[in-house]
């Protein structure tokens, strides 16, 4: 199959997935992330419990019940997934009571039953079941009758550890000592002199410290523990009169034997329903079912506590008083208490037919609690570390922002490639139309949740897949400058340029991987589009762009030098990169010691990704100033909060920031509802407009900040083992200097700036790292390439020469980058600003230092070498400097050797025999060793020893051998083109006439 033939079938190929693709997209819908199309966003961290430890298994099941609960709620389209070692992310679209969401997802609901009065622990540290100031008596679990938190605290840490099977707060095998931090009892710590308990419980006294807790200056710490066997539950939820709950979390507990009789897991098919048939109240309850064993056991200790009832019917104790209880706890607080009536089920209660659990609820809490029961208790704690709220306006206006900066920076990009490339430029466009299509095709397809971060990984990929056509194209055009006829310059300039794009691809591949693996749910839309553009591009970008030249390269289009931008240009580059490279470093230093004084004088104005808070950004639907915004959220009883006014298209002109601590969903919700009250025009016109808010815990934000560090730390890491692959280890050193430039150098802008860093800047850093890389590996491949060629030249001569031909690709690739990051700055909403800000900073900062920081310090190493001290010794010795390039005779840049007299010989090349497979002679040995010039021996004083130095001498007049003929003239070439084969070696003489070769004898490698 000829060439023409095969590019003609790939591009059917790839025409044929086109029409794919499009079918894909219009077909399917899009996924919108909440940032896209408003929502609640939950994120939970893992914690052990007595019955189950935090690994994949426990994680899974976790999610499993969570996915339930989720659909109960008629959730469409949510995300629920891992995030890291420990959290689990629960996406909502079109979800707007977080509270409500927090409480239903993320709740435990481990329920547990216990025969109550046997189990009440009394002053004196044991059971007291007939005492009702203990118990409660007939008003059993009532809040009345609790204790505060610190006393009933203090009267459980004095009971002994008892061991039982059904310990809730032990851990098998688990000692005193907790090694590993394994359950063994509870923690709290108290402030014995204002007696509270400031934090707790807690599975380890270490936890009661954690996220950075520091007690209150005034206080009196104490950290005691409850031993296994015992636990603290709340009273009863406090109801009024007509039933209603009027008090949901009451500081009153009980202290109890840690022995309950059933679980959750015992029962069956929770219903919510009413109190009906004789006496019923009509009000709602749960009703519910046992399993086997469940109904067993529930009429055998239902029997128990009748039987007692009937022995406290004591003369004059009426019958409310000497009925025993039953007592449901649901996630550590008194659900309900119901009484046994011995007079209607003296032998317990028969549990075939189910149960009921009653008790000051709505149809609303009726339902919640027997969906709870009903997807079964998540078998680990979780604890809600972060919670984000976006309105559905808001959503839809960064949807726009994102998309019409999506669109500018594909425009801006094909502008610039039609006008610097002109046909292949039209090619790249195609290539880049094709490429978009495709990629919307995958989004949908596998599918992509898409987000603002996933947005601007889509626009920055198409940036990198332009880059992949520069690369390419540039090498094209100076293989045709150089000599090349148009179709061989195409055919040349992609397997020379593949490498390259290979290289750089693979890198900002593998950072896109590692940001993904390691880092927040936000980011991980942009690093699985950054990856997955990445792969795509080296087909859209190599494969469909080579197959469209290659049917088009024997049309009239293409095959003038002109029509490719391929046009003889003058000298090219001729700066002295290398011997400037003081200069650069002098302005590189200065830099970052500017920086350097910003980052420990301001330091780094870190966002609550980092330091944890809550962050509202809200518009109130009249005038209001800072100042009545303050007041409000003091009166809500956050004095403290810090407003700031800005102004955002997103919320249709001015709005407000308010940053506080940390709150929970219901406080935020709070907040929301005093916001209205304060602002709004009665009941049914709130206040506020375009409410969004962000809480971020401290153990989140420890997180964020160490999944940065460990993601920068193994990005440099994979970097410089591929580099050392590729190249070799001394390259891989100036890599990483380069890419600490590039990081100190942002990190000092952002500081003199005084942006917040964020999430999405700590992805843009990442980028950085791998697109930096880009330029430098485009220099190393060429220099890389160049060192055979230049076996004469000092490797500054080496250097300067591979940063002339790829320097204008470099800027190229550059611009063509910063063009759409551009319109992400321009056209993009606040958090796409952000991140193009740092990326624009990464992307001139890295251009920068590849071209002026890594070249040069691989010089400066690379000199240090023996074989290159050597030469450049040599080139002192013999001219007393060394010029920016290797220079002949007549002064023209060459790259080799300059054509010499030599010998007639049946070999052309220096370096190896004419055709593979062929053996030297012994003569030809011989000769090839005294034509190499020794690096570690003096240069001899003749013209060939000045050439061999990179800078050639006229030798002194010598009298030509007789069988020595002058080599012809060579036609003037460029000298920033790259070399042709034939040029590595030299030429054979001319033959005199044309005649037939006679064969060879393989065997030896001469004529006969």
């Amino acid at each position: 199959m000829n060439d023409r033939r095969k590019n003609a079938l790939i591009l059917l190929l790839v025409l044929g997935l086109f029409a794919a693709s499009l079918a894909v997209i219009f077909a399917k819908p899009t996924r919108l992330g909440l940032d896209l199309k408003g929502g609640v966003e939950l994120v939970y961290q893992g914690k052990p419990t007595a019955q189950s430890k935090v690994d994949s298994e426990s994680l899974n099941r976790a999610i499993d019940i969570m996915r339930k609960r989720v659909d109960q709620l008629g959730v469409s389209e949510p995300e629920i997934q891992l995030s890291g070692a420990k959290e689990i992310v629960v996406a909502l679209p079109d979800v707007s009571d977080a509270a409500r969401a927090e409480e239903e997802v993320g709740k435990t609901a481990q329920m547990f039953f216990y025969d109550w009065e046997t189990n009440v622990i009394g002053a004196d540290g044991q059971p007291a079941p007939t005492e009702a100031t203990a118990t409660g008596g007939e008003n059993a679990g009532a809040s009345q009758f609790g204790l505060v938190e610190y006393q009933a605290v203090l009267r459980a840490a004095k009971r002994p550890a008892i061991i039982r099977k059904s310990d809730t707060t032990l851990e098998p095998g688990c000692t005193p000592a907790q090694v590993g931090e394994c359950i063994y009892g509870t923690w709290y710590l108290l402030d014995t002199k204002h007696e509270k308990v400031l934090r707790g419980p807690e599975e380890t006294e270490k936890n009661l410290y954690a996220d950075g807790y520091k007690p209150p200056a005034d206080a009196t710490v104490k950290a005691v523990r409850v031993n296994p066997g015992t636990v603290l539950v709340q009273a009863r939820p406090v109801e009024s009169a007509a039933g209603k709950v009027t008090q949901a979390s009451p500081n009153s507990w009980y202290v109890l034997n840690d022995e309950p009789v059933l679980t959750g897991t015992d029962v069956t098919n929770p219903t919510q329903s009413f109190e009906e048939g004789g006496g019923g109240s009509g009000e709602p309850d749960v009703t519910f079912g046992f399993t086997s064993h469940g109904q067993k056991v529930f009429q055998q200790v239902t029997k128990e506590i009748a039987h007692r009832g009937q022995e406290a019917q004591l003369p004059g104790v009426n019958k409310e008083e000497a009925q025993q209880h039953f007592a449901v706890v649901l996630d550590g607080q008194l659900v309900t208490t119901p009484s046994i009536d011995y007079t209607k089920f003296p032998e317990g209660i028969d549990a075939s037919t189910g149960s009921e659990i009653t008790g000051g609820f709505t149809i609303t809490s009726a339902q919640n609690l027997a969906d709870e029961l009903q997807s079964g208790a998540l078998p680990i704690k979780l604890e809600l570390i972060s919670n984000s709220q976006v309105s559905a306006t808001l959503g839809k206006t960064a949807l726009k922002q994102g998309l019409i900066a999506g669109l500018a920076g594909f425009v801006v990009v094909c502008l610039f490639l039609l006008l610097f490339y002109r046909i292949l430029g039209v090619i790249a466009v195609g290539g880049l139309i094709i490429y978009g299509v495709y990629f919307f095709a995958l989004i949908k397809l596998i599918p992509i949740t898409l987000t603002l971060p996933g947005i601007a990984g889509l626009i920055l990929t198409i940036g990198i897949a332009a880059d992949a056509n520069i690369v390419i194209f540039e090498r094209v055009k100076e293989e045709i400058r150089g000599g090349r006829s148009v179709m061989a310059g195409i055919a040349t300039g992609y397997k020379r340029g593949f490498a390259a794009i290979v290289d750089a691809n693979v890198v900002t591949f593998m950072t896109a991987f590692i940001l993904f693996a390691l880092a927040t749910a936000e980011v991980k839309g942009f690093a699985f589009t950054l990856g997955i553009g990445t792969l795509l591009t080296l087909f859209t970008a190599v494969l469909a762009t080579q197959a469209a030249l290659g049917v088009m390269g024997r049309s009239s289009l293409v095959t003038h030098p002109a029509a490719l931008g391929a046009a003889r240009r003058g000298k090219g580059w001729t700066f002295d990169f290398m011997g400037h490279s003081k200069w650069f470093f002098a302005l590189s230093g200065t830099i970052l010691l500017v920086g350097a004084l910003a980052i420990g004088g301001k330091g780094l104005n870190f966002g609550i990704d980092f330091k944890s808070g809550t962050r509202i950004q809200t518009a109130f639907i009249k005038s209001v100033s800072e100042s009545q915004v303050a007041s409000a959220m003091k009166s809500a009883g956050y004095g403290n909060a810090e407003v700031q006014q800005f102004v955002n298209k997103s919320i249709g002109g001015t709005g407000f920031q308010i940053s506080t601590k940390t709150l929970g969903p219901e406080s935020v919700k709070k907040v929301h509802a005093a916001l209205d009250t304060k602002f709004g025009n009665g009941p049914n016109e709130p206040g506020t407009k375009d409410f969004s808010s962000t809480s971020i815990g401290p153990t989140f934000g420890k997180t964020v900040a160490n999944s940065a560090v460990i993601a920068i730390i193994a990005s440099l890491l994979v970097i410089s083992a591929y580099i050392a692959l590729r190249f070799e280890w001394k390259y891989a050193v100036p890599v990483l200097i380069a890419l600490m430039h590039d990081l100190l150098i942002t990190a000092g802008v952002y500081s003199l700036t005084g942006r917040e860093v964020t999430t999405a800047t700590v992805a843009a850093l990442l980028t950085i790292l791998g697109y930096s890389l880009y330029d430098t590996i485009i220099v190393f491949d060429r220099v890389r390439e160049n060192v055979p060629r230049m076996p004469r030249a000092a490797f500054s001569q080496i250097v300067n020469r591979s940063m002339s031909e790829v320097l204008t690709r470099s800027l190229a690739t550059s611009f063509c980058t910063l063009l759409p990051v551009l319109a992400l700055l321009f056209f993009g909403g606040e958090t796409l600003k952000d991140f193009a800000f740092a990326l624009m900073v990464g992307i001139a900062s890295g251009a920068y230092s590849s071209i002026f920081i890594a070249s040069p310090v691989l010089t400066h190493w690379k000199e240090r070498e023996t074989t290159y001290r050597n030469r450049r010794a040599r080139i002192l010795r013999e001219v007393g400097t060394v010029p920016a390039y290797a220079t002949a005779v007549a002064g023209e840049p060459v790259d080799v050797e300059p054509t010499q007299k030599r010998k007639r010989t049946r070999r052309g090349s220096l370096i190896a025999p004419e055709e593979p497979g062929e053996q030297l002679s012994r003569e030809e040995f011989h000769e090839l060793v005294r034509d190499i010039d020794s690096d570690g021996e003096p240069a001899a004083s003749s013209g060939r020893g000045a050439a061999a130095a990179g800078v050639a001498q006229r030798a002194p007049a010598k009298k030509p051998e007789p069988d020595v003929e002058e080599a012809p003239a060579e036609p003037q070439r460029d000298p920033a083109a790259d070399l042709t084969p034939e040029d590595l070696v030299l030429k054979d003489e001319p033959k005199q006439r044309d005649k037939r070769r006679r064969p060879r004898n393989r065997r030896h490698g001469r004529s006969r």
